[in-house]
């Protein structure tokens, strides 16, 4: 598998990643796919949560491979993640990523620098961490930081796919990819709008985008 030059997170990142790991050293724990007390995965999901990594179509021509599908124990353990501050299972979720960056890094044939997807400066805000960048160095990933969030996007949750494609046309900008290979990342693909216009803007910036992984992808999306 090829991954990215070493990206050195920022101390914002650092800080905000070691404050929300040490808060949920101190709550009570519960399996996150079927809320089996004391434990933060149980067997049983770890097991659902095994990635196989497939190939996904986006209108953005860009092959996109995903490691599981965005359904049942996948899906609940990733809501935990993003939004219930649960990121101990970025470890887990990292790893079924790097399945899916295996796949395409050996789809694009040629090392490619790993780029994550930013969170919009409200996720962040109200996370407190990057949820893609947390996922590829918990896969054992290098992120490169290339991507900047524009902040003119709003929540995509309850769009369609002509609303989220418009939602995100120029929110994200490129920097530093001037005649590089790049494979973005993200958590989760639905419409593809999102990882869409990061293509837009990586080759906007210069860079060719070869391909796309996520953990999970919905389930009208899988071919």
């Amino acid at each position: 598998m090829t991954v990215a030059s070493r990206s050195v997170p920022s101390w914002r990142d650092v800080f905000a990643e070691a404050c929300v790991g040490a808060l949920s050293l101190l709550l009570p724990v519960w399996c996150a796919g079927c809320d089996a007390p004391d434990t933060v995965l149980c067997a049983p999901c770890r097991e659902l949560l095994a990635p196989r990594a497939r190939r996904r179509a986006i209108e953005a021509d860009v092959p996109v491979f995903s490691a599981v599908e965005f359904a049942g124990v996948p899906a609940r353990v990733i809501r935990a993640f993003k939004e219930d501050g649960r990121t101990a299972l970025a470890r887990p979720l990292g790893a079924a990523l790097a399945v899916a960056v295996a796949a395409a890094s050996a789809h694009a044939g040629a090392p490619a620098a790993i780029v994550p997807i930013p969170s919009s400066r409200r996720a962040f805000r109200r996370r407190g961490y990057e949820i893609a960048a947390l996922l590829a160095r918990r896969g054992g990933l290098q992120p490169l930081a290339a991507l900047t969030a524009t902040g003119t996007a709003g929540d995509q949750r309850g769009l369609g796919r002509v609303e989220r494609a418009r939602n995100v046309v120029g929110s994200l900008r490129a920097h530093g990819v001037e005649a590089r290979d790049v494979i973005v990342v993200d958590d989760v693909v639905t419409t593809g709008a999102t990882l869409g216009e990061a293509a837009r803007a990586l080759s906007a910036g210069g860079a060719c985008v070869v391909a796309a992984a996520t953990v999970a992808a919905t389930p009208r999306h899988a071919r």
